[in-house]
């Protein structure tokens, strides 16, 4: 599958975009972020770019999303919808998908894949859709600004 323009509106309204770096509001410094949320060792405080660099990021981002998405879900077509596709694709970029040092939304440190992965991959669609409202802690705090993404990513996982 490929993300639909309904995934690339979510994740521009709630990333925004910014074209010089600013600190994570969760921790107030790392991760660096610019553009629509693009971070990584290329980012760092006083970086400006221009908003087709940013475009550029976002579609590079969202490629390697929409990998994770393709490497960790193994629920089939028909069972998974567009709508599944798009929030899996979202929550992978603003989450992150695991890696051995950090949680993910498909995979957490142990290695062991997230309640939202097995839910899903096991076909409970409606399990899988309630565990992504648990995404909602940066630097251990519940944000707001996540509260209300997690909602409309759950909104679009069940469309």
């Amino acid at each position: 599958m490929r993300p639909s323009e309904a995934c690339y509106a979510l994740i521009k309204h709630f990333e925004g975009c910014k074209l010089t770096a600013y600190p994570d509001p969760g921790t107030g410094g790392s991760p660096w972020t610019i553009g629509y949320g693009h971070t990584g060792p290329d980012v760092h405080p006083g970086l400006t770019i221009t908003q087709a660099f940013a475009d550029a990021y976002l579609l590079k981002d969202v490629q390697h999303a929409v990998d994770a998405t393709d490497a960790a879900v193994t629920l089939a077509a028909p069972m998974f919808k567009q709508g599944m596709f798009d929030a899996c694709v979202s929550l992978a970029f603003n989450i992150g998908p695991g890696n051995p040092r950090r949680h993910g939304i498909f995979k957490l440190r142990t290695g062991m894949p997230s309640t939202f992965l097995r839910k899903l991959n096991a076909g409970d669609t409606l399990g899988a859709a309630q565990a992504i409202l648990s995404w909602n802690r940066s630097g251990g705090n519940v944000m707001a600004g996540l509260v209300r993404r997690r909602a409309a990513e759950q909104s679009l996982f069940l469309s």
